[in-house]
């Protein structure tokens, strides 16, 4: 019993920050839970219809539903995180997510497929890839909070091009089956490293955020008489008080336009590209470009929203994404919209952390779990449709020009909840409501 309460103790040295252990273990985390990630189906599509010989919109349908399970699962996740962090949380997500990716390599029917990708989107999103990890980051950093941020939102897309290729190259040479038993394997096998590195605040290994000693003090702070004083202790909302404020529900609001018209375009950009005469592999080359330059440009949004409004940043994001979209209308040749869609892939990268920052500027990080968890339904609820939303448009109009309109008119009205979003004024100790 003593050995097995030493190694649930035990906790590696690093010659750095533990901070950054946990992220790049939750890095990889991230990449076994990509697997049925809709950007990864959306690029992948192709051989598991062709294989089975459904169309589009079957399995547009299962995204949706394992988006929107995944949705009424997060909340659950998010105060989960905040109460016992992500060394349980997580291996449990990865053998789940595991046995699921099996499941789906030796499908045969439809409804074989929906059970097991509805339970391992539904599971694996929020505690392998969104409210979980972002939570960890938030309790583990202040001062580089926004930075490490940008790092973790890049976890997501780079596993996503990845897996797209990796699903691809296995595919080539055996099958799309075989490539999700290797998922599977992989995802079963990280259980343990999970288990022994994540943790869920530096305070439960003896540090502060950011590395700082747990007695830390700065000599820039001192009192009347001189002497230095501790490092203020971050005051941060409940989950209640950060729901009260029509600020929050602003950015909820925005999030869902902006997820909406990213989870529409993406499920989209590889058939509009192959029937705008660009080659399959070409145009999944430019999803996987796409998805990889719009990671590699958040941890400049994160360094930049350390010291410069997020608020700003988001909205200068949101803009320019719009502004890309135009293209999409006007451009007929295919080579033009294959860097179209590469560049439209950069530009909106990094439109859902910059909300994540807003509000951990704004809220703090004693809910952030809680509070991101609550936002959560709204952020999955989005995306989950815009699949469905996408093809249901297509087969409507027989075209992707609707397509294309909406997305102009989502990020319109996204760029006005986001101006209107200015922070809130924190409430009293007594007060269940914040201010406006």
């Amino acid at each position: 019993m003593a050995n097995v309460r030493a190694i649930l103790h035990w906790t590696p040295r690093t010659p750095i920050f533990y901070g950054w252990v946990v992220l790049a273990m939750a890095a990889v985390g991230t990449y076994a839970g990509t697997g049925v990630a809709q950007i990864v189906i959306a690029g992948v599509q192709n051989l598991i219809f062709d294989d089975l010989g459904w169309d589009r919109r079957t399995i547009a349908f299962a995204v949706t539903a394992g988006t929107w399970t995944s949705a009424l699962l997060t909340p659950f996740a998010g105060r989960l995180a905040d109460r016992h962090g992500p060394r349980w949380l997580m291996p449990l997500a990865a053998v789940i997510v595991g046995v699921c990716y099996f499941s789906i390599a030796s499908v045969r029917s439809v409804w074989q497929f929906y059970a097991a990708y509805i339970v391992a989107r539904g599971v694996g999103n929020p505690n392998l890839i969104s409210v979980v990890p972002r939570t960890v980051t938030v309790n583990f950093f202040h001062r580089r909070r926004n930075l490490a941020l940008g790092l973790t939102s890049t976890f997501r897309p780079i596993s996503n091009a990845i897996n797209i290729q990796v699903i691809a190259g296995i595919a080539s040479v055996l099958s799309w089956r075989a490539a999700y038993r290797y998922l599977g394997s992989f995802a079963i096998v990280l259980a343990l490293p999970l288990v022994l590195i994540m943790r869920r605040c530096p305070e439960d290994i003896g540090l502060r955020p950011d590395g700082d000693p747990i007695d830390v003090t700065d000599s820039r702070l001192t009192d009347s008489g001189g002497e230095r004083v501790p490092l203020p202790t971050e005051r941060g909302w409940t989950v209640g008080q950060a729901a009260a404020t029509r600020v929050f529900w602003f950015i909820v609001a925005a999030e869902m336009l902006t997820i909406l018209t990213s989870g529409t375009f993406v499920f989209q950009i590889v058939p509009f590209l192959v029937d705008s005469d660009v080659a399959q592999g070409l145009a999944v080359a430019a999803l996987s470009l796409a998805t990889l330059l719009g990671a590699l440009v958040n941890p400049a949004w994160g360094f930049l929203a350390d010291r410069f409004s997020a608020r700003r940043l988001a909205l200068s994001a949101i803009t320019t994404s719009g502004v890309i979209t135009v293209f999409f209308l006007v451009l007929r040749d295919g080579l033009p919209l294959f860097f179209v869609a590469i560049t439209w892939g950069t530009a909106s990268g990094g439109l859902n952390i910059l909300s994540s920052m807003m509000l951990a500027q704004y809220f703090g990080r004693a809910s952030f779990g809680a509070i991101t968890g609550l936002m959560g339904p709204f952020q999955m609820g989005a995306l989950g449709l815009g699949p469905a939303f996408g093809a249901v448009l297509f087969s409507a109009t027989n075209g992707y020009t609707a397509i294309w309109i909406y997305g102009l008119a989502g990020y319109a009205a996204a760029a006005l909840l986001i101006f209107a979003a200015r922070r809130p004024t924190m409430p009293g100790p007594n007060d269940s409501e914040g201010g406006q």
